[in-house]
């Protein structure tokens, strides 16, 4: 059975109304055929609900970069999956390194948003990664399953399937650098491998982040392990993005 590729855009904290409109604009003259692959769109807070009047009538999906895992209360500054859901919103980023390392995110912040996510219908994006320090210590095995084994706790295993896993080494996040095909496929298998000893083993999707380009998707897409990705600056320029949806699309074909 052909498996099924995600392709998923984190624009960060990029684009306002007026360019997220001109991208998508764009990006339909460029995309001829309608992908096989699940195209995600995961823009600001702010052109959420704009970005889903974009995007209706389209195959594509449309997701959050965060949310809090409480329903509603004191929280200044945050989002609620309710207001997601209500929103259009069907994915949701939870546990980006940029949220564990700048604004503090923990283990157990991430396990907490997992089960929001899920018991609210939305679909998590759950990344987990190791640092530059964890690589060289030769702890990033250690370090995924840690950060698999918290963040799923009391996550029963009939859900597993409906989260989709980022493997994004954070050293490679955004400095052009990426992980050698064996260190992604063995960090994937190590992912799948914890998610099996937890009673799932078919259905799961691991994407793998981390400086993922038009030059190079190509290398990746021969990665067995991997099942997609989740793109960052490269997502932000509508012929980058369409180029690494193509050839995605021109590997399915290949292989089918």
């Amino acid at each position: 059975m052909n498996k099924k590729y995600i392709i998923a855009a984190n624009w960060k904290m990029n684009k306002t109304i007026d360019e997220s409109k001109i991208f998508i604009e764009k990006f339909n003259n460029l995309l001829l055929e309608i992908p096989t692959s699940k195209v995600i769109f995961c823009p600001p807070f702010l052109t959420l609900f704009y970005m889903n009047e974009l995007l209706k009538n389209s195959p594509y999906d449309l997701g959050a970069q965060n949310l809090h895992w409480e329903e509603s209360g004191a929280y200044t500054g945050e989002i609620s999956a309710t207001m997601l859901t209500s929103s259009g919103i069907s994915h949701v980023i939870i546990g980006h390194s940029e949220r564990r390392q700048l604004f503090g995110e923990t283990d157990k912040n991430v396990n907490m948003k997992v089960q929001k996510a899920l018991s609210s219908g939305l679909t998590p994006i759950l990344c987990i990664g190791e640092t530059l320090v964890d690589r060289k210590n030769n702890d990033t095995l250690t370090v995924l399953e840690n950060q698999l084994n918290n963040g799923l706790e009391n996550v029963a295993a009939g859900d597993l399937s409906k989260i989709i896993f980022a493997y994004e080494p954070i050293w490679a996040i955004g400095t052009g650098e990426r992980a050698e095909p064996e260190q992604i496929d063995e960090a994937h298998k190590t992912v799948r491998n914890v998610i099996e000893s937890i009673g799932v083993k078919e259905n799961i999707s691991i994407l793998y982040g981390g400086s993922v380009k038009s030059s190079n998707v190509n290398e990746l897409l021969n990665i067995n392990e991997v099942d997609g990705f989740l793109i960052g600056g490269a997502s932000l320029d509508a012929e980058e993005f369409v180029s690494i949806i193509n050839q995605t699309e021109t590997h399915i074909k290949k292989d089918n």
